[in-house]
């Protein structure tokens, strides 16, 4: 069964040939609402041209509507034009202002975004006008049978609208809340859309119960008389937990229903399929269809639908009535009793409705959810502030406080001052950690695959796809492996790589993207050319591809290593897929952030706006393009480079058999991702042989499974750029340089970087080299900077080069004292891990020295 029939129109609308309402003047549409005995009482309206979203706030000011006096004058039918659902008297100056002191009366409410954020089913009572304000986007208008004068009430009515999340909270508060006019536009598009009136019956007027009942709205109560009994002692529950109040275990509608033989079957997503308690009245007894929604969201107290024409204006109030069941026991929510005292426990009980509502989670030490944008459909990680954490505790339990007045518990509020502290709290004992997104199945740590989408307690991991469009082999075959990389290597038939090696970098990329969520490190990938118009950018898009189903969206390389680690927790935050820095005009420095986030699997740094360390986890691919540039320094060993070579004069002319790969490869995605996967998992299943290769540290789960897998197919090593970027590093080679002047002038004998500068002015033949070498290094207007040289040695100390490295000698010397060692148990040729006596916090420290200061 689908989910209610929408109930309007009621009756047939007459249209023009474009399908909209007659055409309905705004001061007609007006008149209409407000009538046209309004005295020095009016609404105000608001009209600018271009988007809402930039235009000044004096731009909302508005004036008051005077009718045909002033209306046509004011409402340019090609502007942004609003009225308020009120009407407001003119305060002592005369001046018409949309404030809670000069409110009159509230003649109608409006429920906004209807067909995208709030359901058209949601819609149980016929409106007065439905206004399509952008495409598939509806505002609903009612109109009071009397305008509500009492502002209290008016607020309740348009806050528990607000409540119900049929609108949006109004940015000056409920009573001065602004709906569109039928004769507008609506400039957030571009070009302007066309506001349109699909419905309008102004006959349709409701008195604020049938509202409250037609629309499902809960209400808050007003302030209750006192009653004469006197006060009792206790003011908490006689017995039992005296904060925390649990759900009930079983949905009290449902049993009810069940135990009148009502109930027929689930329909899933909530919905269940019953018979309609009043059949009996239906024409000849025919059941025409009826469902219970259980509550949610939209539906705080259920919802319930028959579709025979005699149920038409029957509501879940109805239904609960029938079956003797209070409104508190249809919410089916805990209750947590805000005792003064207690504020720990109420903290506690709070973050564990929180956990069991299954939408929360910690990350880092914040609240976080997973939400999906309704614009780009990309799904990503998003951190509660604190007024939203209030919002989330009020959809988590019913809140209650005594009140000594009525000696009774009533509902209220979250308190802000309780959301405070569990805000700020600095461990979540009952939140799920959530670890990252996962955009396909991946790899738990025992090597099976999860293919179910949702939260995996044991990983940690959300999976936000759909596992039925990916197949892989539960134990794939080495033939199947072979028929998978094919699948990968006929994507890359029309790319130029430099060499074999670098067609393996791609493919482990593409391994890479697609288990991205289930390791805890993996290097970076860079795509290199000589010249625009190679491919580079769109390599990484083909990559990003098997990362996630929606499109990359690249960003500058950071200058510093302080912007660097702004962007890398703003980004990691949100748990993105992949961080893309495109078009580099430099090199890739070694910031230290991004060094952290590729070689730890956690990075912690404070987050702007928010007085908390957060601790993040780097579980993202890492991608960059550039013409001539590529890693360096410690970037070197943390990035797989794959150098495209065009053999043209014109790579950007080149013309392409399949110009639409990317969008090929994400209109199949499942299959291409699935091929990937099939690679990874017939390695596993095949016991994990390994091919003898250079270790890459820091890297061992990576190279493991995104490395070693291709060399078992017979494919290159990937990461050969690796070591021929180590082995072509500029600093090794000027430290080579260094070690061989050094030892020459001083062979074994210590000597302080004084002793050297000295030797390096005499100008004998043997001190030329260590001459030009220190020039090199610590060149200062032609002078060399000694400060400069003493910590670029120490900052190399350590470093094996060609067998040798600097060793700082002890003694009763002012200054440090450096000789060269002898490394024999080493290759001369093979590069050796670095150890250093700098610490990664003088690196300031060294950069000064660097400019001599």
């Amino acid at each position: 069964m689908n989910a209610p029939a929408r109930l309007f129109p009621v009756e047939p609308v007459e249209t023009d040939e474009t399908g909209e309402t007659d055409a309905i003047g705004n001061d007609e549409f007006l008149l209409a609402v407000f009538g046209d005995d309004l005295g020095d009482l009016h609404p105000i309206v608001v009209s600018f041209s271009g988007d809402p979203s930039s235009v000044p706030r004096q731009a909302w000011s508005g004036y008051p509507w005077l009718g045909e006096t002033n209306g046509a004058a004011i409402l340019s039918p090609d502007a942004n034009n609003y009225f308020s659902l009120a009407a407001f008297r003119p305060d002592e100056k005369g001046a018409y202002r949309r404030r809670k002191s000069q409110f009159h009366a509230l003649y109608a409410v409006m429920l906004d975004d209807v067909g995208t954020k709030v359901d058209r089913d949601r819609l149980t009572l016929a409106p007065t006008w439905l206004l399509e304000t952008s495409p598939g986007n509806f505002q609903a208008g009612y109109c009071l049978d009397e305008p509500l004068t009492d502002a209290q009430t008016a607020n309740r009515l348009m806050t528990a609208i607000i409540d119900a999340r049929l609108c949006d909270p109004g940015a000056n508060g409920p009573l001065a809340r602004l709906a569109r006019l039928p004769v507008a536009v609506n400039g957030k598009h571009r070009p302007a859309f066309d506001c349109r009136l699909t419905d309008w019956a102004p006959e349709r007027r409701y008195a604020l119960a049938e509202l409250v009942a037609g629309l499902q709205l809960e209400m808050t109560p007003t302030a209750r008389v006192k009653r004469p009994a006197a006060r009792p002692v206790q003011e908490r529950p006689a017995d039992g937990d005296p904060v925390w109040i649990p759900r009930p275990d079983e949905n009290a509608v449902l049993a009810a229903l069940r135990a009148r033989g009502l109930y027929k079957s689930p329909l899933g997503n909530g919905k269940h399929d019953i018979t309609c308690p009043w059949v009996d009245e239906h024409t000849g007894a025919v059941d025409g269809g009826t469902a219970y929604f259980e509550p949610d969201d939209q539906w705080p107290i259920g919802g319930f639908k028959c579709l025979h024409g005699h149920c038409t204006e029957r509501h879940i109030r109805d239904l609960l009535r029938l079956l003797d069941i209070e409104i508190q026991a249809a919410r089916m929510k805990p209750t947590i009793h805000v005792v003064a005292g207690e504020i720990h426990r109420v903290v506690d009980a709070a973050e564990r409705e929180l956990a069991q509502s299954l939408r929360f989670y910690q990350r880092g030490g914040l609240i976080v959810t997973v939400v999906t944008d309704p614009g780009t459909r990309e799904t990503r990680v998003q951190d509660i502030s604190q007024p939203a954490l209030v919002r989330a505790l009020a959809g988590a339990a019913t809140w209650e406080r005594f009140d000594a007045r009525s000696e009774d518990w009533v509902r209220t509020d979250p308190p802000a001052r309780h959301a405070a502290v569990l805000f700020d709290s600095t461990s979540y004992p009952h939140l799920p950690v959530l670890n990252g997104l996962a955009r396909q199945p991946y790899l738990r740590p025992d090597g099976s695959l999860m293919t179910a989408a949702g939260y995996d307690a044991a990983t940690g991991m959300f999976g936000v796809f759909d596992a039925r469009a990916f197949s892989v082999p539960e134990r794939p075959t080495r033939a199947e492996a072979e028929a998978a990389l094919a699948t990968l290597n006929d994507l890359l038939s029309e790319f130029s790589f430099a060499q074999d090696s670098d067609r393996a970098a791609t493919q482990s990329a593409m391994l890479t993207a697609a288990i991205r969520s289930s390791l805890a490190t993996a290097p970076m990938f860079h795509a290199r050319a000589h010249m625009v118009g190679s491919g580079k950018s769109y390599l990484c898009e083909l990559i990003t591809a098997f990362a996630t189903p929606q499109r990359g969206t690249p960003t500058t390389f950071p200058a510093d290593d302080e912007e660097c680690r702004k962007l890398l927790l703003a980004e990691l935050l949100r748990a993105p897929a992949v961080i893309e820095f495109d078009n580099l005009t430099g090199d890739l420095v070694a910031h230290k952030s991004l060094c952290t986030a590729l070689t730890a699997e956690y990075m912690s740094g404070r987050i702007l706006g928010v007085s908390k360390t957060a601790t993040v986890n780097t579980r993202a691919l890492f991608l960059s393009s550039g013409n001539n540039v590529g890693p360096i320094q410690d970037m070197s060993r943390r990035c797989i480079t794959i150098n495209l070579s065009p053999l043209c004069e014109v790579p950007a002319a080149r013309h392409f058999q399949r110009p639409d790969l990317v969008r090929e490869v994400l209109r199949e995605r499942g299959r291409y991702v699935s091929a990937a996967l099939t690679i990874v998992r017939a390695w596993i299943v095949a016991g994990r042989p390994k091919t003898d290769c250079k270790s890459l540290a820091s890297y061992g789960d990576w190279s493991d499974l995104c490395r070693q897998p291709l060399l078992w197919l017979g494919g290159a090593d990937p990461t050969t750029s690796v070591f021929e970027a180590i082995a072509e590093d500029p600093d090794r080679e000027t430290l080579a340089r260094l070690l061989t002047a050094w030892q020459t002038v001083f062979g074994k004998t210590p000597a302080m970087v004084r002793d050297a500068v000295r030797e390096a002015s005499a100008f004998r033949e043997e001190q030329v080299e260590l001459r030009e070498v220190l020039h090199d290094i610590a060149d200062e207007r032609g002078e060399i900077n000694r400060r400069r040289l003493g910590w670029w040695i120490k900052r190399h100390a350590g470093r094996i080069v060609d067998g040798r490295r600097f060793v700082r000698v002890s003694g009763n010397r002012s200054a440090e004292a450096w000789k060269v060692e002898s490394v024999s148990s080493l290759s001369p040729v093979s590069p050796a891990p670095v150890a250093t006596s700098v610490a990664a916090d003088d690196s300031e420290a060294y950069a000064r020295a660097s400019r001599g200061e």
